[in-house]
């Protein structure tokens, strides 16, 4: 397992980071602390979660139970200490989450309180926003994507809110960086001019989605992720689990995430398919698992910080942590290039 330092901080996290969304819905805690035993037992220092999860379905019933079952680990094990640990708080929209109102100083202040009783825990390693209350285009949200009507004062001045939120949060010791999710290079770079212009906390990492059906940070997020050393945590590395192949000729297996909500967000549609059975055919014929290949492609990438992997069972968890010994080859690479150019954007 290699290690890669958050942005400019001192923080250094496992290339693999093991993800927890299912836990508290397809996962049960017994599961969950089985997943931690192991994961940490090959190397992996890095816990990703959020106030939200689980998310398989979004439930205002679940809500918070992913880091409860964080926090029941770390009481048992004592190993708080060994982990780098991220969590984030909602941004705007779930009404079940003080009402909606998303991220700002006040529901920072008690998002962080919440999930640091419910973590068990007196301080986060990672704190991000979940998504900018503004809009974005994660999510498949690009197709109806506008900027234009955002307000730019009102954004300006919600970073900042949130910048100087954070600053009293790492000044009392309960939160070490600030990191963002589902951002976009306009967001990112407003957090780090008025973080420079104001000397408060910079922005470590963004956490976005990115594997070999959706490759949008290659291009100007790259660009400024090389210059102001803000790594990439790539969520969704197997697109929902399209990757791996088991949705192949419509096959939706019991108990998975395609089997209880549908779409998977918007990726499991007709467009997916082509690129998804050639990545899947140069996997078979270079003697790859299309997991694997698809994971230790992710880890090839300049950017890239960390990977968050999510299993429901340690059979996927076991082959997702297995491509950190996978050696790409200049050939497979080649033929992923090739396989992308033809099909640059299928999700």
């Amino acid at each position: 397992m290699k290690f890669n330092k958050l942005g400019r901080t001192d923080i250094s996290v496992s290339q693999i980071c093991l993800g927890t969304m299912t836990w508290g819905s397809q996962n049960s805690e017994a599961e969950a602390h089985a997943q931690m035993d192991y994961a940490v037992e090959k190397g992996v220092n890095f816990f990703d979660t959020a106030e939200l999860y689980p998310t398989t379905p979004l439930s205002s019933e679940t809500y918070g139970h992913t880091e409860e079952f964080i926090g029941s680990w770390f009481a048992k094990t004592g190993k708080r200490k060994d982990i780098v640990l991220a969590t984030k708080v909602a941004g705007h929209g779930r009404s079940y989450i003080r009402g909606g109102e998303g991220a700002d100083a006040k529901n920072i202040k008690l998002a962080v309180e919440a999930s640091l009783k419910r973590l068990k825990t007196d301080y986060i390693d990672l704190y991000q926003i979940h998504w900018p209350n503004r809009g974005h285009f994660h999510f498949r949200q690009n197709w109806h994507y506008d900027p234009f009507k955002q307000d730019r004062a009102k954004a300006v001045a919600n970073i900042l809110d949130i910048l100087e939120a954070t600053d009293i949060l790492v000044k009392e010791g309960k939160v070490r960086a600030l990191g963002l999710s589902n951002e976009t290079t306009w967001g990112i770079q407003k957090y780090l001019t008025l973080s420079e212009q104001k000397g408060l906390p910079r922005v470590a990492s963004v956490q976005n989605e990115y594997n070999l059906l959706y490759r949008h940070f290659d291009l100007d997020l790259a660009e400024l992720s090389h210059h102001e050393d803000v790594g990439l945590l790539a969520y969704s590395p197997l697109a929902a689990g399209i990757l791996s192949g088991k949705y192949q000729s419509g096959v939706k297996p019991e108990g998975s995430r395609a089997s209880i909500n549908g779409d998977l967000g918007g990726r499991l549609q007709p467009l997916q398919e082509a690129p998804t059975k050639a990545y899947l055919e140069i996997a078979a014929n270079h003697g790859l698992d299309p997991s694997a290949m698809a994971l230790a492609f992710c880890l090839t990438r300049r950017f890239m910080a960390s990977v968050i992997i999510g299993a429901t069972t340690m059979e996927q968890l076991t082959t997702d942590l297995s491509s950190v010994d996978v050696k790409l080859s200049g050939d497979v690479l080649a033929e992923i290039e090739k396989v992308h150019r033809q099909y640059p954007m299928p999700l």
